[in-house]
């Protein structure tokens, strides 16, 4: 309802103090599944929500087999787009659903996964709707007010408080780092959208698909990662052991992915993908800024080098100078012994 303010002495209503932000999220999938970065963007988003005391609402592309998993996530709408113009990505079409989407709810603030795509399409939105941008956010000060937000900067050496004073806000969350937060099962109304009218001038033709039952090393919460010191391709067959012991993701330096020893979807830093598990296992990694720019927020770090003074050593939460040959085995061991 609107605020009532004086002019002259005289009463009027005001609009502008009372004016709804509503908070909007895109459900991100993968082989018709919805990806782990988007339920901790739905808990960020209802936390930011209650805050605001707004709605919480979300788009879904060609998913409406999903829409009963999505009934714990606290959404009160959820917009829907099917059809041929949204089987494939496409940033174009997917930005002008997303943006007729938030005008329906009245949304301020878009949230998205610091994914592939998720960046692709943050990037799109914000261009859109002429909105502030921030990308790979690991926290939400959620009663700020303008709306603040913490992302790494320069490498992850530092830790940037932004504040969003644009009336748009499009945030890319970080994988691993928000937490999922359930609610018990509701029904949201389900709204569909019409179709786009956006001319696609880049068309994905074809998606190369990561080799079967391979973790995404962005959401893993392990991550046993390998390096110059594995020697070659037929070297991350130890790495590839003591992941699957811990359930974790395979992952690689930028030197491992560059000699062809690796696909380049492990790749882990700057150039590659950043991650955020709960446990990050480095072996023969000596621990390069880019490398650790990817990286650097995991919780717990282990470090395996025959250098003592490799930079990895230096930053590592557990430290073990050794050739990764011997050890990481030895470390395999005795993890199966205990899943025994």
């Amino acid at each position: 309802m609107p605020g009532l303010a004086f002019r002259n002495g005289e009463s009027y209503l005001s609009f502008k103090e009372i004016t709804m932000a509503g908070v909007l999220v895109w459900i991100e999938t993968s082989e018709g599944k919805i990806r782990k970065v988007t339920r901790e963007a739905a808990g960020a988003g209802a936390k930011l929500a209650a805050a605001l005391d707004a709605p919480l609402c979300a788009v879904l592309f060609n998913g409406k087999d999903l829409l009963p998993e999505l009934g714990s996530l606290g959404f009160s709408k959820i917009y829907t787009a099917d059809g041929a113009a949204f089987e494939k990505y496409s940033g174009e079409v997917y930005a002008e659903a997303l943006a007729a989407a938030g005008e329906l709810c009245g949304a301020d603030v878009f949230l998205t996964g610091a994914t592939a795509l998720g960046r692709d399409l943050s990037a799109s939105l914000a261009a859109r709707l002429d909105a502030a941008l921030a990308i790979d956010v690991t926290e939400l000060l959620y009663d700020a007010k303008p709306l603040k937000i913490v992302r790494p900067v320069y490498s992850g050496k530092l830790l940037a408080e932004v504040e969003l004073t644009a009336e748009k806000k499009v945030i890319s969350l970080r994988p691993n780092v928000f937490p999922i937060t359930e609610k018990p099962a509701a029904s949201p109304e389900l709204v569909p959208l019409p179709a786009g009218t956006e001319a696609i001038r880049a068309e994905v033709r074809k998606a190369i698909k990561a080799a079967e039952g391979v973790l995404d090393v962005a959401e893993a919460t392990i991550i046993v990662s390998g390096g110059r010191g594995t020697g070659g391709a037929a070297g991350f067959k130890v790495i590839e052991d003591l992941a699957r012991a811990l359930g974790g993701a395979v992952g690689a330096s930028r030197v491992a992915v560059d000699e062809d020893w690796i696909e380049y979807s492990h790749q882990v830093g700057q150039t590659g993908k950043v991650v955020s598990p709960v446990l990050y296992i480095a072996c023969g990694i000596s621990g390069s800024t880019q490398h650790f720019a990817g990286m650097g927020t995991s919780k717990f770090i282990i470090a395996v080098n025959t250098d003592p003074d490799a930079p990895i050593m230096g930053k590592a939460d557990f430290a073990i100078v050794g050739d990764l040959f011997k050890v990481v085995p030895v470390l395999n061991e005795e993890l199966l012994k205990v899943v025994k």
